[in-house]
């Protein structure tokens, strides 16, 4: 039979694949934009993301079931903290899965609309790719040290550094996207305004995503006194 620790390191140790794989699909993102722009690899780019996103979605499966279909024997005594926090939890790793998702459909938007590259919203939109990435990365981390701590019983885990530096990304991006969005409509020489509009929004939703993460662990750390997610220590 498995052992509390067995359930526990399966767990941290299918996360942190999941978040590799989320990591490496998001990064892919300021390149492709790149690559669009000077018109080199990004059809290419686009099926890498698409085939990185599949694979987000088979592990993300495979994290659910583990939780789903492990009853109290094998998640054992030790780990409470998962028991009282299992539907928060499975909502959360469906939450995760959507950043792969939207970023699969940002690529696939920008392909179908074909923007000008070479205007100061689409400079705009390729430094909310280049934020964005930077929030995925830290939140890698978070999550770690999140899972970690529902998945042993004597850890204590600060996440505040990494969550106030999403938020503050996010922050940056929405100003990006305000940006964008105005010397679309402003510059009488950008031709389909609308369109930098709608990329501009989609990036910030993928954004948003990311520190919404971040706001599912505040709620569920909130009642785990060892995952500590405000500089105060609360």
């Amino acid at each position: 039979m498995a052992t509390d620790a067995d359930f526990g390191e399966r767990l941290e140790t299918r996360t942190v694949a999941y978040l590799d794989r989320i990591d490496d699909c998001v990064a892919l993102l300021p390149r492709a934009l790149d690559q669009f722009a000077t018109e080199g690899g990004f059809d290419e780019t686009v099926d890498e993301i698409a085939a990185v996103e599949s694979e987000c979605d088979d592990l993300v499966r495979e994290l659910t079931a583990l939780i789903t279909d492990a009853g109290p024997d094998d998640i054992g005594l030790l780990n409470t903290r998962i028991n009282f926090n299992e539907s928060a939890l499975l909502d959360f790793y469906n939450e995760l899965d959507v950043v792969a998702n939207h970023t699969e459909r940002i690529v696939q938007e920008v392909a179908m609309m074909r923007p000008a590259a070479d205007v100061d919203p689409f400079d705009d939109m390729r430094e909310m790719a280049d934020r964005i990435a930077e929030m995925t990365d830290v939140l890698a981390d978070v999550v770690e040290g999140f899972v970690r701590g529902l998945a042993r019983a004597d850890a204590t885990e600060t996440l505040a550094e990494g969550i106030e530096s999403i938020r503050a990304l996010e922050s940056e991006c929405d100003d990006l996207r305000n940006d964008a969005i105005e010397t679309a409509f402003a510059d009488g020489s950008i031709d389909q305004p609308l369109v930098y509009r709608e990329l501009a929004i989609l990036l910030d939703e993928l954004a948003n995503t990311i520190e919404d993460l971040t706001d599912r662990i505040v709620v569920i750390a909130s009642k785990e006194p060892g995952i500590v997610t405000d500089a105060d220590g609360e």
